[in-house]
């Protein structure tokens, strides 16, 4: 009974084994239901808009000017800052200025109590009309002693003696002028005056109180805000470069930016670079002139200068978002009439906002991927889309341009 039943068990196998390789076929996906995405070699993953291709924003390759800037970060400078302290000491009687008001060269600015100065002159003047006096008759007993040495009635020592002391009577009379006019000039030190143009600070001393020329705070600080020069550094390799510019008679122009690099706050003209280089940092010091006529700029403030030193005409451009940069150097995406994209090393020269000059590697009018280039490799089928590539074109610009722009620009300058 055993023997034919050893003799079927391969029959019960091969049933197990076809109803395994049915159950098999019936429950495995079918190519219909794959998944919509599907993982690419960059890594990434494809937006279904075709048969494995890439959804991607390119630009053209455009002929256009691009300007060469130095940056640098500074701080603003005023170009003259005065404490206005008493010449004189006394009690300060008035004080004539609004706190942050702007003042002329010369204006009043306030006022030290003139009185005790005005004693001090009339006594020396009194001074004076005394020892004017003793001149006076020591010059009537000279010339009678003159007199009476021709006669030989008197002894010569006794002429020379008057002599001298008309000599010195005569030089008490300038040290009383002396006296007077330094009481003089103590009544005008009374009235204080702004040494020059600007805007006044915050008021140091209220009136009334007594000041003296050695305070150390004074009564306000006059700073000149129009013109105002901002001083930035740039690195020392630079330095032939802007050098060559100023020998050469060239008006530099800087533009400044506030703190985020944003907002452009003021243009103006490269002054001077310092007599030296600071070791530590290895930069030199630049200081531009801004006339600031909107007050744009305010002593201390911090700012990034971009001091515009060339500006390179008829270069290929591109937007900057288009360059690569891995193992291999720089490189960017270009866009092929099959659809296709061909990864091409390029030789990157200047960044300006949101262009790239290409020296070397590409051609105007090759267009080239701007976003979705961390999906691609070489020969990847791409798929192009439209709109996007109309917007970052727009905002790359056509054709050449040779107005300065912001650093944030990304077309032509007007």
């Amino acid at each position: 009974m055993r023997q034919p039943w050893s003799r079927r068990w391969w029959l019960w196998l091969l049933l197990v084994a076809l109803a395994a390789g049915g159950g098999y076929y019936f429950l495995k996906p079918s190519a219909d239901s794959a998944p919509q995405d599907a993982a690419t070699p960059g890594g990434g993953r494809q937006r279904s808009g075709g048969k494995g291709s890439a959804v991607v924003v390119v630009a053209p390759a455009r002929t256009g000017d691009i300007n060469v800037y130095l940056k640098g970060l500074g701080a603003v400078a005023p170009f003259a800052s005065v404490t206005i302290k008493a010449h004189v000491a006394g009690q300060l009687m008035q004080v004539l200025f609004k706190e942050g008001q702007t003042v002329k060269a010369g204006q009043l600015l306030a006022i030290v109590d003139p009185r005790p100065y005005q004693v001090l002159l009339e006594q020396a003047e009194g001074t004076m009309a005394h020892d004017q006096a003793l001149l006076k008759n020591a010059q009537v007993d000279l010339e009678r002693y003159r007199t009476l040495f021709k006669q030989d009635s008197i002894a010569e020592q006794q002429l020379a003696t008057q002599a001298a002391l008309v000599r010195q009577y005569e030089a008490q009379i300038k040290v009383d002028q002396a006296a007077i006019d330094g009481q003089k000039l103590n009544l005008i030190y009374c009235n204080i005056t702004s040494p020059l143009s600007g805007r006044v600070g915050l008021r140091q001393v209220d009136p009334g109180n007594i000041v003296q020329p050695s305070d150390a705070n004074g009564i306000v600080i006059v700073t000149q805000l129009q013109p105002i020069t901002v001083v930035f550094s740039i690195p020392e390799d630079s330095i032939p470069a802007v050098m060559q510019k100023l020998q050469a008679g060239n008006k530099l122009v800087v533009d400044t930016y506030d703190r985020a690099q944003k907002s452009k706050l003021a243009s103006g003209q490269l002054l001077t670079v310092d007599n030296q280089i600071d070791p530590t940092t290895g930069t030199v010091k630049l200081k531009a002139q801004f006339a600031n006529a909107d007050y744009a700029l305010f002593p201390n403030q911090f700012v990034n200068s971009m001091l515009l030193l060339d500006t390179r005409r008829g270069v290929t451009l591109i937007p900057s978002a288009g360059v690569q940069r891995g193992s291999q150097g720089t490189y960017v995406y270009v866009l092929k009439e099959d659809r296709t994209v061909s990864l091409r090393l390029v030789k990157v020269g200047i960044t300006e906002g949101d262009s790239t000059s290409i020296d070397e590697g590409l051609m105007p009018g090759e267009s080239v991927v701007i976003d979705g280039a961390d999906k691609l490799r070489e020969g990847a089928k791409v798929e192009v889309a439209v709109k996007d590539a109309k917007n970052a074109k727009a905002a790359g610009g056509s054709g050449s341009g040779s107005g300065r722009r912001r650093p944030d620009a990304t077309g032509p300058a007007k």
